[in-house]
């Protein structure tokens, strides 16, 4: 065979000229010592502070503490394989989660990873872990209303979109019911919720997906979960994680979000594990010096844009569990001091059957009547005063004195309205009903309905409102005020009259 040395040169010529010289010069340390997820790594020398770091295995990690001669590195995922020895590289990036609509509906770990066995999640969009609160310039005053659709909270706490709320109270009263219902009263409202679950048991966290699922929420809903059997970091990561996913819609597309930090108080604490791991000093309750920073930076985040950067807001409602009450426990002062109020949950209220078991006494928004409509803002201006009242002459009826008429009629109204405020789980209430419900208790149209009877009548006078008169609650939803005062009271009144002869016509042919 004839070998064609032109050919031959002519592919060489090829090949040289399309060589390229590859010279991956990638900064390469090794692991020292491991344990409890946090490995020491000696030679990385120019790694950076939350610097992405990959170690041989292809395990993730992050560049915590910068010491003068090794890095201590937070693991994320499992730590088990990890061998003094292993090679770990810099990524030369920071940490970024996946963000986008194919989120909605999932739930996601810290990383950004479902967990849900739905398959992978298909989005090239990622956003940083952490990000720069928005300035003084980039923000406006709060005062588009927000609703929970529940009747205390709407009416004496109410919250705006773009505040930060803060959920107190102790263990198993109701924080996360509260929470949950938020989420349940967005539905066609247009607010993307992220619901961020740090610490919590997985049974809990499938209970709650399981509520929205069924009541069609997931749709507008991201869950990130890092349970309380994931390691620390994810939990310490989790919530800024949570934060980025819902930035990606204030910024990107001016809507509304809503945040729910449950619980930043299982956060801190592994926080102060990681920490003390990486032999930081520790403080007060053993927590590290930058633990106020820690819950800061990441309530900062939530803000209502001005319309300049496209007008979206994000709403934090961070959950605190409190021991025995203990309000002025270190994480306590610390985060009711970031945000703008808090709602305060009492054991004794929820034992004696008033839930939500909301402490209208220390409870308090410090944006207030802002971000209320015109209506609500009428009918419950006096509300919490009464109520406040109310808990005085309770205490001093108590000592068995006798009263005069107008401190028995101001008792009797103020079991009425307790009895208004009450309201199931997962039965949030539209505005417009909420207004005409407050409306009939404080004006006093609900004085002779019996106190063992005011539920069942406000459920009756809803739905006799929407059937006979859809016009009055409409007026309330589109133009924020209660229009026709007089017309709304001779309703309200009619009503009473026919159920209280309905009430009298039973309990003559039961009798």
């Amino acid at each position: 065979m004839k070998i064609k040395t032109d050919e031959i040169v002519s592919v060489l010529k090829k090949e040289i000229e399309s060589f390229e010289a590859r010279l991956d010069l990638d900064e390469v340390g090794e692991v020292l010592s491991v344990g409890d997820g946090i490995a020491r790594v000696y030679g990385l020398q120019n790694v950076m502070a939350n610097e992405m770091v990959e170690f041989e295995d292809g395990t993730h990690g992050l560049a915590f503490n910068l010491e003068e001669n090794s890095v201590g590195v937070v693991v994320l995922g499992e730590y088990i394989q990890l061998r003094e020895g292993f090679k770990v590289k810099r990524l030369g990036r920071v940490l970024e989660v996946p963000v986008g609509d194919a989120q909605l509906g999932r739930i996601v770990n810290a990383m950004g990873t479902p967990v849900d066995g739905k398959g992978p999640i298909n989005t090239e969009k990622t956003r940083p872990v952490e990000f720069l609160a928005p300035g003084i310039a980039k923000r406006q005053p709060v005062t588009e209303p927000l609703q929970t659709g529940i009747k205390a909270i709407d009416a004496m706490i109410p919250i705006g979109r773009g505040q930060r709320e803060l959920i107190i109270g102790d263990r198993g009263i109701g924080k996360t019911a509260i929470a949950v219902d938020t989420i349940i009263n967005q539905k066609g409202k247009d607010v993307i919720c992220v619901y961020v679950a740090v610490g919590q048991k997985q049974s809990k966290v499938a209970a709650v997906k399981e509520q929205l699922e069924s009541l069609g929420c997931m749709d507008y809903t991201i869950i990130v979960s890092a349970s309380a059997s994931d390691p620390a970091p994810m939990q310490y990561l989790s919530p800024y994680a949570g934060a980025a996913m819902a930035e990606y819609y204030m910024y990107d597309q001016g809507k509304a979000t809503l945040v729910i930090y449950d619980d930043l108080t299982k956060q801190a604490n592994a926080y102060r594990q990681m920490s003390l791991l990486l032999r930081r000093p520790p403080g007060r309750e053993a927590f590290p010096g930058d633990v106020f920073y820690l819950h800061s930076r990441l309530l900062e985040r939530a803000a209502k844009l001005n319309e300049k950067y496209g007008g979206g807001s994000m709403t934090a409602l961070p959950i605190i569990e409190t021991q025995e009450g203990e309000v002025s426990a270190y994480i306590p002062t610390n985060v009711i001091s970031i945000t703008d109020g808090q709602i305060y949950l009492q054991p004794n209220l929820f034992a004696s059957g008033q839930r939500p078991a909301v402490d209208v006494g220390i409870s308090v928004s410090r944006v207030g009547g802002n971000a209320q409509i015109k209506a609500m803002k009428k009918v419950a201006g006096r509300l919490k005063l009464d109520l406040a009242q109310f808990r005085e002459l309770e205490a001093f009826a108590q000592l068995g004195t006798d009263l005069d008429a107008a401190t028995q009629a101001q008792l009797d109204r103020g079991y009425r309205v307790l009895e208004v405020l009450k309201q199931g789980e997962n039965t949030p209430w539209p505005v417009e009903e909420q207004v005409a419900t407050i409306f009939s208790v404080t004006k006093g149209l609900m004085d002779k309905i019996p106190v063992e009877q005011i539920r069942e009548f406000e459920q009756g006078l809803i739905k006799h409102l929407r059937d006979a008169h859809p016009e009055l609650l409409t007026g309330i939803a589109e133009k924020h005020v209660v229009e026709d005062e007089e017309k709304f009271s001779k309703t309200v009144i009619d009503y009473a009259d026919s159920y209280l002869k309905g009430t009298a016509a039973d309990i003559r042919s039961h009798g």
